[in-house]
């Protein structure tokens, strides 16, 4: 089976945080990453704002940085993993997609964005 991308950069962040790694990025915790996650966001906030798709490419790569760096950490701690991250992803998105995954019947993007709130709401109060 032919390796992806996604593999490769999986790879790079187990590398990075394994043994012979970076000792910079093995000293990071979840709040040593805030301020920097922030200038991420907005850097890709001000370049989508200018409809700057180079920029824009360039500033999701560094979030999905953080995204990785996050999920090693907690996977160091075994907490959570990227693998965790993307299944709870692609469960909260066919949840809140009821009218593609599920039998919904919608007539608007309304009501799209209605049940959304709803189903987000929902999920929240389960939470506690």
């Amino acid at each position: 089976m032919k390796k992806t991308k996604f593999h490769e950069l999986k790879e790079i962040f187990v590398t990075l945080h394994g043994p012979k790694g970076c000792d910079w990025d093995k000293k990071q915790t979840h709040k040593t990453l805030i301020k920097d996650l922030r200038e991420e966001v907005e850097e890709y906030i001000h370049a989508a704002r200018k409809n700057d798709h180079v920029n824009m490419q360039e500033e999701l790569g560094d979030i999905l940085l953080h995204v990785m760096f996050g999920a090693q950490i907690a996977a160091k701690n075994k907490k959570f993993n990227i693998e965790d991250v993307i299944d709870g992803l692609i469960k909260k998105i066919k949840r809140r997609h009821p009218h593609v995954f599920g039998d919904l019947k919608v007539n608007s993007t309304r009501q799209i964005i209605a049940n959304w709130n709803k189903i987000k709401r929902l999920e929240k109060q389960k939470k506690g």
